[in-house]
């Protein structure tokens, strides 16, 4: 984790970059622009499963499954027939929820199916989704990886979520809850903002440990091990 803190912490030392603009809604994600879609509750059954796409085509994947024209309120739940786009054969009575970008979690249009859990339910709808042309089965953490490229997350949130989902005790709960909250965001941002104020005075800067080491008493091997 603190290998990537202090390679972004050495970016903002360097001068902002941008990791990739906002897009409008509709907009194709990050890479490929695909659309992806994803089982996003725990697996085998229960009585609600939650089911996610992201991408440029969620509004039309919500349109087939649900035979809809129109979509429904942004940000509310409603009630819809899921049905087989291929056959026309229903697949369960699901609340739907429409996100368009960039107010939503990856700031691409996204689509939550909350659809009863059995596994022949859930197989049911993520084969009807996987049967719309440019949808496709997203890859592992895909989704918190678009968020982090469309600035919806910063890397120390992204950590805290895994953390947070990770976490077995109260302890770890917190800890990661504080870190998803954006306290370790805002003492990482200082030292970027630090970093900054010396480039700018002194036209180049140096790690303060370096430093330390460098003092005279300091031995050559302890300076080049902590460097």
């Amino acid at each position: 984790m603190w290998r990537g803190l202090w390679t972004l912490a050495a970016q903002a030392a360097r001068g902002p970059r941008r990791l990739c603009t906002r897009r409008s809604s509709g907009a194709a994600g990050p890479g490929s622009g695909a659309t992806i879609f994803a089982l996003s509750s725990g697996q085998g059954r229960c009585g609600i499963a939650v089911i996610r796409t992201s991408g440029p085509s969620s509004g039309h994947a919500l349109r087939i499954l649900t035979a809809v024209r129109d979509l429904p309120p942004a940000r509310h739940a409603s009630l819809r027939l899921l049905s087989d786009p291929r056959s026309g054969e229903p697949l369960d009575r699901a609340l739907v929820l429409w996100f368009p970008g960039p107010r939503s979690f990856t700031g691409e249009d996204c689509v939550e199916f909350h659809v009863h859990g059995g596994p022949a339910v859930v197989s049911g709808v993520l084969q009807a989704l996987g049967s719309v042309p440019g949808l496709r089965p997203a890859e592992a953490g895909e989704f918190t990886r678009r968020a982090f490229a469309n600035g919806k997350l910063n890397l120390t949130e992204v950590e805290g979520l895994a953390d947070l989902i990770h976490a077995e005790t109260e302890a770890q709960r917190r800890q990661a809850l504080r870190q998803l909250d954006g306290e370790l965001g805002h003492l990482c941002r200082g030292w970027a903002e630090t970093l900054t104020k010396r480039t700018s005075k002194y036209g180049h800067w140096r790690w303060p440990w370096v430093h330390i080491y460098e003092m005279p008493g300091a031995g050559r091997d302890s300076a080049q091990e902590h460097t």
